[in-house]
């Protein structure tokens, strides 16, 4: 069983930056391959950035350049740094760990407005 707990959103203005923790709670947290996505209202929930247990990377498209996430194993923590932000980043934005099922976090929102 793992517990997710998301931190780190709120209000920034166009050009600015947020990063998002995500702590996580259980066992194994370094076996688990994890990810954020974001759900925009009337949008389905897309992946924004993934990371593997050993460390490989994977952006969506949109934010390739601008996002980075990593991992810190030994605080059991995910981190999302997003810099350049835009206003369509605007969304809530989830944390999930997967093994043989996949966790979610209860979601962090993250508003990019002038």
């Amino acid at each position: 069983q793992v517990q997710l707990v998301e931190s780190g959103g709120g209000l920034v203005q166009p050009g600015g930056s947020l990063r998002l923790s995500c702590a996580a709670s259980g066992s194994f947290f370094s076996a688990y391959a994890m990810g954020w996505y974001r759900q925009a209202p009337g949008k389905q929930r897309e992946l924004v950035a993934s990371i593997t247990s050993g460390g490989s990377t994977n952006y969506a498209d949109s934010v390739k350049g601008r996002f980075t996430i990593s991992r810190d194993n030994a605080k059991k923590t995910v981190y999302l740094q997003m810099d350049s932000l835009k206003p369509e980043d605007t969304a809530v934005y989830y944390c999930s760990a997967h093994m043989s099922r996949t966790y979610w976090g209860q979601g962090t929102q993250v508003t990019v407005s002038s």
